[in-house]
């Protein structure tokens, strides 16, 4: 950065004086003399980039401390302050110097004993061809002339565009503004702060916290009396923005946005909202079974949790993970409060939870990524052993289905039976009376092939590539059984809760196609 600090105007011409402001210290070291009006610095800690408005910080005693601003430089190692610290500092435990922030005495930088280097005068033509009493050039917008009102202004729901950019042509006008030309496009500021852009086509995405829209991009829109619009070419860089139908925004997510095709995926958490951007406007995803649980899991989220979406080109599906910012157990090692799930466009539904919390998630290839503590890990990698992995933790998949069938009806679920692979455990049945033990994993192997098909024990039998279990109750007599515990068959209830979990570190992928159960009507 640099500043004139003085102008000296002759008949024809200008002299000025500029001084760089550039690399400014930031040290953290003592120094070995007392503060009055004074700072004197040893050699060596930066008092060559020192500059005069930079902000002083000295941590003296037991619990004191001192801020100030350099005013003026005596000498190479010798510094005026101000405020001048009453009583002088003596006993100095910490000395930090800050950034500029004070450019009153910015023309103090060197005394009148120090000599100015003459490289720091520049003369510049005040008259027309230089001529004696010439007309004289006016300042007009000069580099040197300082903005009165130096106070910068935030736009967040208005975009501003530069000059063009070819790379074919080695044009770059990206660093031009011209203000003599309409370069800035402002949106609706009622609906907040623009989160996220995206260029699709010739038009311009355009994501505000409670709204989306689209502009055109170097054309223009004409639109009759019926309301029918037609396409003309137009000089316009930015043209019309027109938002689509529906009161719905990105919030302060733009994390959560991720695009397949024609398809825009992002969430609302301030509606309590997942959205699917596409052709046929904005559709509400969430509520495709899931209205409840990102209802509750929006509203119980602080105002630091984040939103991570991803598109996984692998199962063309929509990743989402909901989490707070920041939390990881160091101690146990282990994430918490965060929900990863999926949407699969083929069922129109969520289909999954995964356990992995990723910092960012994106697709190349037909390869999905996630990143998570600074490393890159590509899923779906089908190494031996790793099956069920993510990251560096095993994950043994589970599946949790509901037996309802005749809801009215109290029933008594008798078995269980899958058809896939074998590696399945029934590992919780429950009803809303009754709990029955766990069924446990079926095995190929040969020592243990008699005793998994063996009826006395808990297991999964395998008949005709099928998967059978009888369901042992373990909840305590109810009131009117004659026949409970162990030797009872069966647990009651209106419906039945199932949990299905897969063996740890499966040598080869295990498939689960169907679960079923046998149930009589119950006597009471």
């Amino acid at each position: 950065m640099a500043a004139t600090i003085e102008l000296k105007y002759y008949n024809s011409f200008w002299i000025k004086k500029i001084k760089s402001i550039t690399n400014v210290a930031n040290s953290t070291a003592t120094f070995n003399s007392q503060v009055d009006s004074t700072i004197t610095i040893s050699p060596g800690l930066g008092e060559d980039e020192m500059n005069v408005g930079q902000k002083v910080i000295i941590e003296y005693g037991t619990s004191n401390r001192y801020v100030g601003y350099i005013t003026e430089r005596i000498s190479d190692d010798t510094f005026v302050v101000d405020p001048e610290p009453s009583p002088a500092i003596t006993s100095v435990t910490k000395f930090e110097l800050g950034p500029i922030e004070d450019f009153t005495n910015i023309p103090k930088a060197y005394s009148a004993s120090t000599a100015t280097p003459n490289e720091d005068w520049y003369i510049e033509e005040a008259r027309i061809r230089g001529g004696y009493n010439n007309t004289t050039v006016d300042l007009g917008v000069k580099a040197y002339i300082v903005e009165q009102n130096k106070e910068a202004e935030i736009r967040s729901s208005s975009l501003i565009y530069s000059g063009i950019y070819n790379s074919r042509t080695g044009v770059n006008n990206t660093n031009q503004f011209s203000v003599a030309k309409d370069i800035t496009k402002s949106v609706d500021p009622r609906y907040g702060s623009i989160q996220k852009l995206y260029a699709e086509d010739s038009n311009l995405v355009i994501f505000q916290e409670d709204k989306v829209s689209r502009a055109l991009i170097d054309k223009d829109a004409i639109y009759s009396a019926e309301g029918g619009g037609t396409i003309t070419s137009s000089n316009a860089v930015i043209g019309p923005i027109i938002p689509y139908a529906g009161e719905y925004g990105i919030s302060t997510d733009p994390e959560s946005f991720s695009v397949y095709a024609y398809r825009k995926y992002f969430t609302d958490r301030r509606r309590n909202a997942v959205l699917r951007l596409s052709m046929d406007g904005i559709e509400e995803i969430s509520r495709y079974g899931m209205t409840d649980f990102f209802r509750d899991t929006f509203n119980s989220m602080s105002v630091t949790g984040k939103v991570i979406g991803g598109y996984d080109l692998h199962t063309k599906k929509y990743d989402l993970c909901i989490q707070e910012d920041g939390q990881y157990d160091e101690i146990n090692g282990v994430e918490t409060e965060y929900k990863t799930l999926a949407f699969d466009e083929s069922v129109k539904g969520w289909v999954s939870f995964y356990t992995y919390k990723p910092d960012w998630i994106a697709s190349l290839k037909n390869k999905f990524y996630s990143f998570y503590r600074g490393a890159i890990w590509e899923h779906y990698t089908d190494l031996p052993g790793k099956r069920g992995y993510f990251y560096y933790d095993a994950n043994p998949a589970k599946v949790t289905f509901i037996f309802n069938d005749n809801p009215s009806v109290i029933k008594n679920f008798k078995t269980i039976n899958y058809e896939g692979s074998p590696g399945w455990a029934a590992s919780s049945i429950t009803t809303n009376e009754d709990t029955a033990n766990q069924i446990g994993y079926y095995s190929l192997t040969t020592t243990q092939l008699g005793l998994e098909n063996s009826l006395f024990s808990n297991k999964f039998k395998i008949k005709e590539d099928k998967y059978f279990g009888n369901i042992i109750n373990s909840t305590p007599q109810n009131n009117g059984e004659i026949v409970f515990g162990k030797s009872m068959t069966g647990v009651k209830g209106f419906f039945a809760t199932v949990e299905m979990t897969l063996e740890e570190n499966p040598t080869q992928a295990k498939e689960l196609f169907a679960v079923s159960t046998n149930y009589v009507e119950s006597s009471y």
